[in-house]
């Protein structure tokens, strides 16, 4: 998310140059942390969910995988992705327009 907020300094010099506050800009790049922290862990309960069914069907168990595990999978990357994206989602409100488009 830091290199994001780097290579997309002239989208929010733009942004701001047209009215988008600062509040706005920290949402944005926050959503877009929590959006790809929280993709990657359902994504992750699910290849693990089929890799457990798979071993367990191969060793002849039964499969079962916990709503409450799945649950908290998702919701632990979706913590780590908060906490991640929190400092690019501050740094990224605090660049002046000006100097967003001028290096852009």
């Amino acid at each position: 998310m830091v290199i994001s907020v780097l290579e997309r300094r002239s989208e929010i010099g733009l942004r701001r140059s047209l009215g988008a506050t600062r509040g706005q800009i920290r949402l944005q790049f926050l959503a877009e942390s929590l959006l790809l922290s929280t993709l990657g862990g359902v994504a992750g309960v699910g290849v693990g969910a089929v890799l457990t069914a798979a071993f367990a069907a191969y060793q002849g168990w039964p499969a079962t995988v916990p709503s409450w595990v799945a649950a908290g999978g998702v919701s632990a990357t979706m913590l780590i992705g908060a906490l991640a994206g929190l400092y690019p989602a501050v740094r990224a409100a605090r660049v002046s327009p000006t100097e967003a488009l001028a290096t852009g």
